[in-house]
């Protein structure tokens, strides 16, 4: 009987005949794409500075005095911080103290050794922090 079951629940033959093509559907118009929604200013910052030139930070344009020591890097003029590490940094390019493998230290020469308070080597880091005990 279960024979009988399986044959009777095989799935009818189909119908034979030829296909009819189906029929072209015309092309769907394409949506345009969706906006993003315009956003509203929030009440706070409705109210906005126009943008103004950024004023540096009166500490690093103050004018700092170099020690003996320094000065005989830098000069003794007194002058700013930012001018400060500028000149180290000439100083250290002119006669090509920084390390070529890692150039992130600096070989001190005699004059940036009494500065690196006898160090051979500093990182650039370190140097600022070195440099800034020497300026009064």
């Amino acid at each position: 009987m279960a024979t009988a079951k399986k044959a009777a629940k095989k799935p009818a033959a189909k119908k034979g005949g030829a296909k009819k093509p189906a029929a072209k559907k015309p092309a769907a118009k394409k949506a345009p794409a969706k906006k993003a929604p315009a956003k509203k200013p929030a009440a706070k910052k409705a109210a906005k500075k126009p943008a103004s030139k950024r004023k540096p930070n009166a500490a690093f344009m103050k004018a700092m005095t170099p020690s003996a020591v320094l000065a005989a890097v830098i000069g003794a003029a007194p002058m700013p911080r930012t001018e400060v590490t500028k000149k180290i940094w000439d100083y250290i390019k002119k006669n090509k103290l920084q390390d070529a493998i890692n150039r992130r230290l600096i070989n001190a020469d005699e004059k940036l050794r009494a500065v690196f308070g006898g160090k051979g080597k500093v990182s650039m880091f370190e140097m600022t922090k070195l440099v800034s005990s020497h300026l009064k």
